[in-house]
């Protein structure tokens, strides 16, 4: 862990001011044009009409340019320093709370959308860590098919609520199914859990190979490689909402006061465990996997939360209110498996979707993929005891609490949009414009 203690607030610094951050005066500009400008010896009188211009608006003092003039959006300045409820987390009389929507009432009184997004103009990810879609990441021009079908094949979790026909950009028309009596003649193949064919010729499918783990192998025989890296040829993250489609999205409005933290976990890794029994020694948790359960089982969440439970399934699984069950807390414990650059999981984006706040231990580039003041990286604290006062003092402080929810409710995503848009949720269609581009099944062999 970094022994550097945080500020009062460990969301990030924002990143340098971006291009053309200094604007040009309607004077300095004028002389910049004069200065270049190539006087011709047969034009005298026109060159002196310029200088006297410019003397006159120098003597006359115009107004300056509006920098509103040159840019679409207005100037911040960067040496105004802006801030914010959690910047404050200490100087406010503690208070137990449970009401969020009350929360973010005096939130709006104290802070209020436009100081947070004042707050963020400059914030940003790396924008090269999430592949393009939304500005049109696929150039109509580069399409060589108008139709591309898909044949997923050697999968296991794959959902199957991907398949269908899809519409794409550019008139690009996509089917995906694993059903041969849908894709008979398919331009490429899908596989996930076992490895496509070692060759290809011309006229057969392309193969394409996915592994979304930490240790992203390409199987060694695919032409297209999916995975959750920007540098991979088709980038899956797992911020979108296929992962769990059928499951209870109920937010409880009331977070509990008495045990501040959900984690789950039925991978019971030795350096995960580990960092999670401190934690849970530190702030009062609830753990409703197999491993450190304290609750007295793995699957009794519907007992502590009976308004989690989903009527249109009979028989009720852990994972339909997982959702649900995590919304009734504060905070959600987020561990990753492994810190890989990039390797932002779904531990993550299940927190952020069910309207609580992650404590994350994970990749140090994460917030490439999420909102500003959305989570609290663990690992910028200086020790656990040190993070464990932290969360403490934000669940007893209403207003720096809500300002974790800020984001959402102010429409400042950050990289976080794109990282949706780079999701499973949108992989039929990009998958399709990739195998377009090389031709689909006409493809020269490989």
């Amino acid at each position: 862990m970094s022994s550097t203690k945080p500020s009062s607030s460990p969301t990030p610094p924002p990143p340098p001011p971006p291009p053309f951050s200094s604007f040009f005066t309607a004077n300095s500009a004028a002389a910049a044009v004069f200065a270049s400008r190539r006087v011709s010896c047969i034009a005298p009188l026109v060159v002196a009409a310029l200088f006297a211009a410019a003397l006159v608006a120098l003597l006359l003092d115009f107004p300056k340019l509006s920098p509103s003039l040159l840019v679409d959006s207005p100037a911040v300045d960067s040496s105004v320093v802006v801030t914010t409820a959690v910047d404050s987390l200490g100087s406010r009389q503690k208070e137990r709370f449970g009401d969020v929507v009350a929360a973010y009432g005096r939130w709006d009184a104290e802070v209020g959308c436009g100081r947070f997004r004042e707050k963020f103009a400059r914030w940003g990810g790396n924008a090269s860590a999430v592949q393009e879609y939304a500005d049109g990441g696929a150039r109509c021009g580069e399409l060589r098919t108008r139709h591309v079908s898909v044949g997923v094949r050697g999968v296991t979790w794959v959902p199957d609520i991907l398949d269908g026909v899809y519409e794409c950009r550019c008139g690009l028309s996509c089917v995906w199914s694993r059903n041969v009596a849908v894709v008979d003649e398919v331009d490429v193949t899908l596989w996930e859990s076992f490895k496509p064919p070692k060759t290809r010729k011309q006229g057969e499918p392309l193969r394409a190979f996915m592994d979304l783990e930490a240790t992203r192998r390409p199987s060694g025989f695919e032409d297209i490689f999916i995975g959750y890296h920007a540098k991979d040829d088709v980038q899956a993250t797992y911020a979108g909402k296929t992962f769990r489609i059928t499951r209870s999205y109920r937010v409880a409005k009331e977070k509990k006061n008495d045990t501040l933290v959900y984690w789950s976990s039925s991978r019971c890794l030795p350096h995960r465990d580990a960092l999670a029994k401190a934690l849970i020694s530190l702030i009062p948790t609830h753990s409703f996997g197999r491993c450190l359960n304290n609750v007295g089982g793995s699957d009794v969440a519907l007992d502590f939360f009976p308004d989690c439970k989903m009527e249109e399934n009979p028989i009720p699984h852990w994972w339909d209110h997982l959702h649900c069950a995590m919304s009734h807390y504060k905070f959600v414990l987020a561990i990753e498996n492994t810190n890989t650059e990039s390797y932002v999981t779904e531990k993550l984006f299940y927190a952020l979707d069910a309207g609580s706040v992650p404590i994350y231990f994970g990749t140090s580039n994460v917030w490439d993929f999420v909102p500003p003041n959305s989570i609290i990286e663990g690992s910028k604290f200086s020790s656990l005891e040190e993070l464990a006062s932290y969360v403490k003092a934000l669940a007893e402080d209403p207003v720096a609490y809500a300002e974790y929810h800020a984001w959402r409710r102010c429409g400042v995503l950050g990289n976080y949009g794109k990282a949706r848009l780079a999701s499973l949720d949108t992989l039929p269609c990009r998958l399709c414009e990739y195998v377009s581009k090389k031709g689909g099944r006409n493809a020269p062999a490989s």
